[in-house]
């Protein structure tokens, strides 16, 4: 078994970087473009609430919804700790998890 450091990040659907372009885009960009992540994966909640308790729900009565989206990505410990910095500047404060997890060997 190796160690691997995992991140999880949340966000909202439309979410965009304090320049203006839209951070899922920008996000995948770095992680597969930039620092080529072994693995990287979006999931959308349907339904969630962050730190204001603005509830967001998929349903039909709501048009414009801005549903959570958690991104999580893995890698050796030293190219997740190399990301880390570029990623605090892109996602709001408090919105980063990191760990370190066993990654079970074929």
């Amino acid at each position: 078994m190796s160690t691997v450091k995992l991140v999880r990040i949340y966000f909202k659907e439309g979410e965009k970087t304090p320049s203006h372009h839209n951070l899922m885009k920008e996000l995948f960009h770095l992680l597969h473009d930039e620092h080529k992540i072994r693995g990287a994966s979006v999931f959308r909640g349907v339904a969630g609430f962050g730190a204001h308790g603005v509830v967001q729900a998929d349903d039909l009565l709501r048009l414009n919804v801005h549903l959570p989206l958690v991104l999580e990505v893995f890698d050796d410990p030293e190219i997740i700790d190399r990301v880390l910095p570029q990623l605090r500047e892109l996602v709001p404060a408090k919105h980063i998890i990191c760990w370190e997890a066993q990654l079970a060997d074929s």
